[in-house]
């Protein structure tokens, strides 16, 4: 049967009373509630505030300065310099994370700059990016750019030339499939295709010192980069746990039965089964960052780990305590205290650079907003909140979103920043600005989207799918194929509205299966 979504979302009680505090984090003074607690800094609205930094966020991308080679400064730096341009080549899944970010984005806000923001950096980083067919290790992207203003992409920061990220080019991969449903241009599958069969061929079982492919390894020669770091220590680059993108590419490819759906399968499962014999058990999560040469445990690989599990609860039986062991260790681990009088509990980058992150403490926020949606848990949703209060504050006026150290990073500044307060909008929907419009939710990717005065209309990739809007008023009809969905009537429906009413407006849960265009009608 099918069962309602409301169940699980609680009111969220907001004390809007804001004070400021004579501390000033990052770019603004701290405000709290009425009990101490901390706010966001532009409203004591949270869905006011989530919505205006990630617009401004959206806006300062879109409208970054471009490079005397041509590119906008994003394609070629990992870090936004005001005066002058970074020495630095851009970070190795800045691309990905931005796709992420704005796929989620454009279905927030229906706006077509993001969409052609996103083919925009596809195709320039699949035509400018990939190892040589000849090559070991073929057809996968590079995450860095040697020579800054080359415009191309042929090796990894550290490593140098030749090197590359087997987990970013599943990160790649995986956009790729979703690029292919917004667009319907097969060229992004086929590519998707040829990075899965690469990881495939070169998938091996993994141990505890050796995940199922590589951290970094020459494209060419197949050798695992190894940094030697004096004559008494040297650093082999055989593991990572950031693998569930790459789980997400080959399960993906597997679902449209496309390319060699056997091996990605048989991969797959190796892959799932290291992930809970390995990492899951030992906490050993290794690097994820292109600019770090020594062995570091990762808040990234770690939490990612956690929204895959809440979001295939079947491949993880104990989901519940696997969700929690991690957030434990994490806590433990890599929990920064200098902000608990506030109520926040902030999040450290990695073991070996021990800073908190903007990106890192909105992560963790969207996990446990997640979590709290799947449990009922009070406890996680309002920590969840405070943590993503937190890192408002890394975003100024103008929408450039500053790491706490002072550099603005294109990765955890906006490719991996936004898509957590989406997330989180998507986990509990009245966490998205009362008195507007937005999709918030959907299982299926969103091809297109126009939002009107009187009607909402969208179509998704695939007929069967459930949408979550908030919504200013209730629809006057919600129709799929020009026939009126009927409302949820605690029968075992396969199409149906569910409408939850809240003190402003309310949220809309549609369920479709017939047809890929929706009209809402008000």
């Amino acid at each position: 049967m099918k069962k309602t979504i409301f169940p699980l979302i609680f009111a969220i009680s907001f004390n809007l009373f804001g004070q400021n505090s004579n501390e000033n984090l990052s770019y603004h003074l701290i405000k709290t509630d009425a009990h101490g607690l901390i706010l966001p800094w532009y409203d004591n609205d949270p869905g006011k505030s989530y919505d205006h930094i990630i617009l401004q966020a959206w806006e300062f991308w879109d409208t970054m300065r471009t490079d005397m080679n041509g590119l906008p400064y994003h394609m070629n730096h990992q870090v936004w310099k005001r005066d002058h341009n970074d020495s630095r080549g851009i970070g190795g899944d800045q691309i990905p994370m931005a796709l992420s970010s704005w796929r989620l984005l454009y279905a927030y806000t229906g706006n077509e700059r993001i969409l052609d923001n996103m083919k925009f950096m596809t195709d320039y980083y699949l035509s400018h990016s990939l190892s040589s067919p000849d090559c070991k290790w073929r057809n996968l992207p590079y995450p860095y750019n040697t020579l800054i203003y080359s415009g191309i992409y042929d090796g990894d920061m550290i490593m140098g030339k030749g090197y590359t990220q087997p987990d970013k080019a599943g990160s790649f991969g995986y956009e790729l499939i979703n690029i292919y449903k917004l667009t319907g241009k097969t060229i992004y599958l086929d590519a998707a295709v040829d990075i899965a069969n690469t990881l495939s061929e070169r998938m091996i079982t993994g141990d505890n010192d050796h995940s199922p492919l590589p951290f970094r390894v020459n494209a060419f020669t197949g050798i695992t980069g190894v940094l030697n770091q004096g004559a008494s220590s040297e650093i082999t680059y055989s593991y990572t746990s950031n693998w569930t993108p790459t789980m997400n590419l080959l399960s993906g490819l597997v679902a449209l039965g496309k390319g060699n759906t056997v091996s990605y399968q048989k991969s797959f499962q190796i892959l799932l089964e290291w992930m809970q014999k390995y990492p899951l058990k030992t906490n050993k999560w290794g690097p994820f960052f292109e600019d770090v040469g020594s062995w570091s445990d990762t808040q990234t690989n770690a939490i990612t780990l956690v929204q895959y599990i809440l979001e295939n609860q079947k491949l993880f039986p104990d989901w519940k305590g696997s969700v929690t062991h991690i957030f434990d260790w994490v806590y433990k681990e890599l929990g920064n205290p200098k902000w608990e009088k506030y109520g926040v509990a902030v999040v450290n980058e990695q073991t070996s650079y021990r800073v908190p992150g903007n990106s890192h403490t909105a992560r963790q926020g969207a996990a446990e907003l997640l979590y709290a949606s799947k449990t009922g848990d009070g406890a996680a949703k309002a920590k969840g909140i405070r943590q993503l209060n937190w890192a408002t504050y890394m975003v100024k006026e103008d929408g450039e979103s500053t790491y706490p150290n002072g550099e603005t990073w294109m990765t955890d500044g906006y490719g991996d920043f936004v898509r957590h307060y989406l997330r989180a909008m998507g986990a509990f929907p009245e966490l998205a600005p009362a008195r507007q419009d937005h999709l918030v939710f959907s299982s299926s990717v969103i091809k297109r989207i126009t939002y009107g005065e009187n009607t909402i209309q969208y179509d998704t990739f695939d007929k069967n799918s459930v949408e979550i809007l908030r919504l200013k008023s209730r629809p006057k009809a919600v129709k799929s194929r020009e026939i009126q969905l009927p409302e949820w009537n605690n029968s075992d429906q396969e199409e149906y509205l569910e409408w939850n009413a809240l003190d402003s407006g309310g949220i809309l849960k549609i369920a479709h299966q017939q047809n890929n265009t929706v009209t809402i009608q008000f």
